[in-house]
């Protein structure tokens, strides 16, 4: 893999979807030649266009010989391994690209979570020689702000007339966004939909000073209008974070949060592993009332 073997990287990441017991070793040997790729997480309700967009944003960087790997992460499928169909179509034109690297993902109850599996995936694309990892992921929920806090920028798309600023606030996805994308830009609502962000978006500048108000484009998937000018704003966005000394930092603060929660993934897993094996006498007690649902949580994380 390591060498350029597309196959090879298509067989570690299928091991990563297994949790085969090899990746550990695997990632240990591989991990030394990450930390290179430009990381983009791109994010936003389903249908909104973020397979368009970034069937676009691919043809502009494959213009420039750049190596491109995609993680598409679907939290809502636990059958279909994530956004298959939905990529196979709509980034068709890139699949025969050996350029070109994409892989669908669902969550599956994954060890590290919904953000552990495709973090890994996109660690061996980053070994496997990729300059630009793009992670994809469907919907604006709890999952999404786990899945785009890995990617050193994140680009928030949004629909107009669909009141999506209004969920994604709420979602929290809005304070994690670098570049907001108001993509459909034809709608006769895109205009609002644009205004709507930037009032938003200045109610927590009021709160928060120092906070930079990030730049809200208009785009159109379908003809690629505006997806130039968002490369642009990825490119400058990396810039200020490398001149700014925030990359090194946003780079700790997620490796530290992948760290925990894998941690906290295998224990609460061990924890339910225990739990079925001494089942049916802890919890014959704590039926019984001869012990609390509490010291019986206890006494089963002591144990582990």
């Amino acid at each position: 893999m390591l060498s350029g073997d597309r196959r090879a990287l298509a067989r570690v990441i299928s091991k990563v979807e297994r949790e085969d017991p090899e990746v550990p070793e695997i990632i240990s040997e591989l991990y030394p030649h990450t930390g290179g790729a430009i990381t983009v997480g791109f994010t936003g309700p389903p249908g909104v266009g973020k397979s368009s967009i970034l069937a676009k944003l691919i043809q502009l960087y494959r213009a420039e010989e750049k190596k491109i790997g995609v993680v598409s992460v679907d939290p809502s499928s636990p059958f279909s391994r994530g956004a298959i169909l939905g990529d196979r179509i709509r980034l068709s034109d890139h699949f025969l690209d050996p350029g070109v690297f994409i892989r669908s993902m669902g969550s599956r109850g994954h060890l590290g979570g919904l953000a552990g599996g495709s973090r890994l995936a996109a660690l061996a694309m980053e070994a496997y020689g990729c300059d630009v990892v793009l992670y994809e992921t469907v919907g604006v929920g709890q999952g999404e702000v786990e899945v785009a806090s890995a990617a050193d920028t994140v680009v928030l798309a949004i629909q107009p007339g669909a009141g999506d600023a209004v969920q994604a606030l709420k979602a929290g996805v809005m304070e994690i966004a670098d570049i907001f994308c108001i993509n459909k830009a034809d709608h006769p609502q895109a205009k609002n939909a644009k205004r709507e962000v930037r009032q938003i978006l200045e109610i927590g500048h009021e709160l928060d000073p120092d906070a930079t108000v990030p730049p809200i484009l208009m785009t159109r998937g379908d003809t690629g209008e505006g997806v130039e000018e968002l490369k642009e704003e990825i490119t400058k966005h990396r810039t200020y974070l490398e001149e700014s000394g925030e990359l090194e930092k946003r780079r700790r603060a997620s490796l530290r949060e992948f760290v925990v929660s894998w941690a906290t993934n295998r224990l609460e897993k061990e924890m339910q592993r225990r739990l079925a094996r001494e089942d049916t006498e802890i919890m014959e007690q704590v039926y019984r009332r001869k012990l609390d649902p509490i010291s019986a949580s206890e006494k089963i994380f002591r144990e582990v």
